[in-house]
């Protein structure tokens, strides 16, 4: 899944992303070319369901 579409699903924007992997709160991107990064779908559905687990 590439940012944009990870912008989308979590309605975060890119800082905020990048910030919460730092802080450890948020899957890691993963190396998908020289200058390309994605993160694994199914782990960003698994943050989100979970997410919405700790709201509830």
């Amino acid at each position: 899944m590439r940012r944009e579409e990870v912008e989308r699903k979590t309605g975060f924007k890119r800082a905020h992303i990048y910030n919460l992997m730092k802080e450890g709160k948020f899957p890691q991107a993963k190396r998908i070319g020289l200058r390309a990064v994605g993160w694994d779908s199914l782990e960003i559905e698994r943050w989100i369901v979970e997410r919405l687990g700790q709201q509830a």
